[in-house]
């Protein structure tokens, strides 16, 4: 199956670390108002695979600007969901202005990889469906690429268990777990890194996004669960750890 998610392109999110108890107890609350994410796999205990990799310059210049809290920022990821040759890879860039989330994201024929990560520029057929839209966001990705002198870093990797509103896409609650880092190789081919080089992140990552005002069932939900928001920044973790690997290597 190819993966087309939903997006909420103009979003608010809140971060937590959660330890499994509370993951039970949160679950339990929000399937009493959301549903499963249409992809949810009963072989994952109902969640799926997400890869994505980080693009950078050598100065890790995205990296910090997430590590010095700037306001106004962006990731620029590739992100797929499995290694079917036949399945798109999605080209992302997610911008921070001040506590909104914007998204601009088009799907890419995999076999346009090598040439658009390498440094070249996009093609009308790179495209898995063209239109105007979809053209911009890839032509502003490669644009920022080149302004960055940005090339892929680290993949990171996770199970992600989310849930959704039945009605639209105003509200979206994920759990992450698994977070693994893995060094970039010039392909969509990874290999973990050693257990002893994983990020240590201790417990499930909760994220709370909605659009427009804050669901009040969310406020229920962090006072009835004591939750604390905090930052959790999965590409600075997992960058850390494949240049904790080059230097291993060294």
């Amino acid at each position: 199956m190819a993966y087309t998610h939903r997006m909420q392109t103009n979003r608010r999110e809140l971060k937590y670390i959660i330890d499994e108890k509370r993951t039970a107890g949160v679950r339990e609350f929000i399937s009493r108002r959301l549903i499963l994410d249409e992809y949810a796999d009963p072989k994952f205990n109902n969640a799926y695979m997400i890869h994505s990799l980080y693009l950078d310059n050598d100065q890790l210049t995205l990296c910090n600007a997430t590590l010095h809290g700037l306001k106004n920022r962006f990731k620029l990821r590739i992100r797929f969901y499995d290694h079917n040759p036949d399945h798109p890879i999605f080209f992302e860039i997610k911008s921070r202005v001040n506590d909104t989330i914007l998204k601009e994201r088009t799907a890419v024929h995999r076999s346009s990889f090598a040439r658009l990560a390498g440094g070249g520029y996009p093609q009308r057929s790179d495209l898995v469906k063209f239109n105007v839209k979809n053209q911009m966001a890839l032509e502003r990705f490669c644009m920022l690429r080149d302004k960055l002198q940005a090339k892929g870093k680290a993949f990171v990797s996770y199970l992600r268990e989310a849930y959704v509103s039945p009605h639209d896409d105003s509200v979206r609650v994920t759990f992450d777990s698994q977070i693994t880092a893995s060094a970039y190789n010039d392909s969509l081919e990874f290999t973990p890194l050693e257990p002893w080089l994983q990020p240590q992140i201790e417990g499930i990552v909760l994220e709370l996004k909605f659009t427009d005002r804050f669901p009040h069932w969310m406020g229920d939900l962090t006072r009835m669960f004591n939750l604390e928001r905090g930052a959790m920044a999965k590409y600075c973790h997992c960058v850390h750890s494949v240049g904790r690997f080059a230097c291993v290597q060294r």
